[in-house]
């Protein structure tokens, strides 16, 4: 039987939130080398963050931030235990069903190279070239 995933929007250093920062610092800083200044940062304070819960433990997590002309969707993150079940699908469909009536349903992300095709399932395109963030490959993302 396939457990439930679980998606709720939390408040910011609430106990789901922490474990979405742990969760975080366990795959960006730890796995892929990204330097913890810049993992966490102002954004963290004023984002919406997104957890998804599964067996009782937090999954996988993204923030969503209102920009002057589009909600960015950025941090996007699925434990190693848990990739490919999922879990950053039902956070998206989460993150874009609570903003689809902000900034006009206008949504933005910097994908990792190799989870592009992710993204193109919920209407994303990519534009301009590839670029480093931190060291690895990204290309800039949108759905409008």
């Amino acid at each position: 039987m396939m457990t439930a995933i679980t998606v709720l929007t939390v408040p910011v250093f609430s106990t789901l939130c922490n474990e979405a920062f742990r969760l975080r610092r366990e795959v960006f800083i730890i796995e892929q080398n990204v330097p913890p200044e810049e993992e966490f940062d102002a954004d963290d304070l004023s984002a919406y963050h997104v957890v998804a819960i599964k067996s009782g433990d937090v999954c996988g997590t993204l923030r969503v931030i209102l920009a002057k002309d589009y909600v960015k969707i950025g941090r996007v993150v699925t434990g190693i235990a848990w990739r490919g079940q999922g879990v950053a699908s039902a956070m998206l469909r989460h993150a874009m069903e609570e903003h689809k009536n902000v900034r006009d349903g206008r949504f933005h992300l910097a994908a990792q190279s190799d989870k592009m095709a992710l993204y193109e399932r919920f209407g994303f395109k990519a534009y301009d070239g590839e670029f480093l963030d931190v060291g690895i490959p990204h290309f800039n993302m949108k759905n409008f």
